[in-house]
């Protein structure tokens, strides 16, 4: 099975690059921007003349949030032209395409975990630009599942728990927001779930939108808390909210997902996002 992915050097594209080795019947194509320009449909065309695959799983995409308000041309081009391009190059030969997206399409004011068919209200430049981006895959690409997710943390790149396990290792305490509520994703267990779906996708019914993200509901400040203890630092973690930290771009104040549609779709146990954050944490020290 050919499978490209796309946005190969950031964090969920990375990690499928670690793993690539335990799927011997999957033949692999990393690209970034280097050696594909997602925004130049020519080169796009080229590209998918020139190869074949079975799969595209997108990775690529713009991700600064709060950067984002201040170019958003530059975003848009990013997130929703680029995969206009992708989409209708899948289509055209009969790729079928996993897009990433993101659960700030919505405007964060739900009391109950997002379903798929929730209304989206973006309300941020990136939250409009990543639903820009889903309504041009569900155009151009009949054929295509659309994953949306949520605080993404790994190995690799910028995150929360890289973040606060280098903050902590350096200050006595740390402020974080607790009243905005989500789940963390970890990339080790999104891309395996994406590659167990790349098996279960024969079937035309199971294009569409889902959700993915680690069980559990939590605070950053919660988050935060586990990741000190886990880690065994000593830093002080200290609630604070939103309004004490003022940024750029609107966070969701509730961000969680429902995921039983992709679990009743593809069979998948979801970890809870503690095992998966002891997990993560075990690998960072080595």
């Amino acid at each position: 099975m050919k499978i490209l992915i796309t946005g190969s050097n950031g964090q969920l594209g990375s990690e499928f690059r670690s793993v690539e080795n335990k799927y011997r019947n999957y033949q692999f194509t990393f690209t970034d921007i280097e050696e594909l320009d997602l925004t130049d449909f020519k080169a796009v065309h080229l590209f998918f003349e020139e190869n074949t695959f079975d799969y595209c799983v997108n990775c690529a995409g713009y991700t600064a949030v709060d950067k984002a308000e201040d170019e958003p041309n530059k975003v848009f081009l990013l997130n929703a032209d680029a995969i206009e391009n992708l989409a209708k190059e899948c289509t055209r030969n009969k790729v079928r395409l996993i897009h990433i997206s993101t659960d700030y399409v919505f405007d964060g004011n739900a009391t109950r975990p997002y379903q798929e068919d929730d209304p989206v209200s973006p309300e941020s430049v990136y939250g409009l630009s990543k639903l820009k981006g889903e309504e041009a895959v569900l155009k151009y690409s009949s054929n295509a599942i659309i994953i949306r997710t949520a605080w993404l943390c790994s190995r690799f790149g910028k995150n929360f728990v890289k973040t606060i396990l280098r903050l902590g290792s350096e200050k006595n305490e740390l402020n974080v927001v607790d009243d905005q509520l989500g789940s963390p994703t970890f990339t080790h267990d999104l891309a395996n779930a994406i590659l167990k779906i790349t098996n279960s996708f024969e079937n035309r019914n199971t294009n569409g939108i889902y959700h993915y993200s680690s069980e559990g509901t939590i605070s950053w400040f919660i988050f935060a808390k586990a990741i000190i203890e886990i880690a065994g630092l000593k830093c002080e973690i200290k609630p604070v909210n939103t309004s004490e930290y003022p940024t750029k771009a609107k966070r969701p104040i509730y961000s969680v997902l429902d995921k039983g549609k992709i679990k009743n779709a593809f069979g998948l146990i979801i970890p809870d996002w503690k095992s998966s954050l002891s997990k993560l944490i075990q690998d960072l020290k080595k």
